[in-house]
């Protein structure tokens, strides 16, 4: 299945720089879950067995006419001759075109799976709003989107918190993600979390 893309900049501009939170979410594995998603790629299934039907029926047709036309060529004058194949001719480049045009670059396929993807995705925009809203994270990303994410803190992945919201979240084997700690994903003017920036206690004398 082609890859997603998928990027949420939810900005909180009430919130210091020096504050902002962020994080991300898996709008693939969501998807995966939503029975829209699954209604949508049974419809695509029927749509491209549909397409790819027309085609080889078109193929049947084109296959026809070639051997028809090598039993009977010896009995053909020339300008029939001419006509036949002039014939073939236009039935293989209608064969390409219905190729090209289903299932070519920005072809029928393509255009259909994007305007069905469209309601699923605003879902998932709403749902992952809701969830920056709630919690004051400035920035969400995508990890399923084109953006490089070389490296993703389990602490700041807030995908189970989307799909709970979207009301698909598997009710046992929560993993608690996107739930943190009490500074998670909070960075200070250093760009740490300010986790590690506590002192060692004082040495005890003896």
């Amino acid at each position: 299945m082609q890859k997603l893309t998928l990027v949420f900049l939810v900005c909180l501009l009430a919130l210091p720089a020096h504050a902002q939170r962020f994080g991300y979410i898996d709008s693939q594995v969501i998807m995966e879950k939503m029975p829209e998603y699954v209604q949508m790629e049974e419809e695509m299934d029927k749509l491209v067995e549909q397409w790819k039907k027309e085609i080889a029926d078109k193929q049947v047709g084109l296959l026809k006419a070639r051997t028809d036309f090598e039993a009977e060529r010896v009995l053909l004058t020339e300008e029939l001759k001419q006509q036949r194949l002039a014939g073939i001719g236009k039935m293989e480049k209608e064969v390409m075109d219905a190729q090209t045009k289903i299932f070519g670059y920005d072809g029928l396929m393509y255009q259909k799976r994007q305007e069905l993807l469209k309601a699923i995705l605003e879902k998932i925009y709403e749902a992952t709003k809701k969830i920056a809203m709630k919690r004051r994270i400035a920035t969400i990303f995508d990890r399923a989107s084109d953006l490089s994410m070389i490296y993703c803190d389990p602490q700041h992945n807030y995908t189970e918190n989307v799909m709970e919201e979207l009301g698909i979240a598997e009710k046992e084997g929560a993993s608690g993600q996107g739930t943190g700690t009490s500074g998670t994903g909070n960075i200070d003017k250093t760009g740490t979390t300010g986790e590690g920036d506590k002192k060692p206690a004082p040495n005890k004398k003896n």
